[in-house]
């Protein structure tokens, strides 16, 4: 599939900027709360970019099944599925994190941000300069098949 290289740079790239908004989180967690501050920087950045991710690793997975006679069918149930199962998780993830005692929510919540806009900010860099023709995955005729038709 030509979509395939497009979400692989887009792993990549939001992976490694995803630990270096982590970092960034937790130094500045650690210079306003501490340890806690930290940690709940860096767990927020975390999460901020795992979960965006998702989408592309179910994009990835359904494309497995190309070629398949219920591909369509198949790729919208394993990205749905994937989508539902995200926001079920983030719904959990933070219902129990806001639980945790040592999680400073205010540092939690500015990298969970800063990560989901850095996140989308990366999608977009990759999408811009990735070359994918307006039809992709097409074979144009050949001068030979058009005279086999004729």
């Amino acid at each position: 599939m030509s979509s395939t290289p497009l979400l692989r740079a887009s792993l990549l790239w939001g992976l490694g900027v995803g630990l270096v908004i982590a970092g960034v989180m937790a130094l500045i967690g650690f210079f306003v709360a501490g340890g806690e501050g930290a940690a709940s920087g860096a767990l927020g950045a975390l999460v901020g970019v795992i979960f965006p991710a998702f989408t592309a690793l179910s994009i990835l997975l359904g494309n497995r099944w190309y070629g398949h006679p219920q591909w369509l069918q198949i790729f919208f149930a394993v990205v749905l599925g994937g989508w539902l199962l995200k926001f079920v998780l983030v719904i959990i993830a933070l219902l129990v994190l806001f639980q945790v005692d040592w999680l400073v929510r205010g540092i939690f919540a500015l990298a969970v941000i800063v990560a989901a806009v850095a996140s989308l900010a990366v999608d977009m860099v990759v999408l811009s300069r990735m070359r994918l023709s307006g039809a992709s995955d097409v074979t144009l005729p050949t001068a030979e098949s058009l005279r086999d038709q004729e």
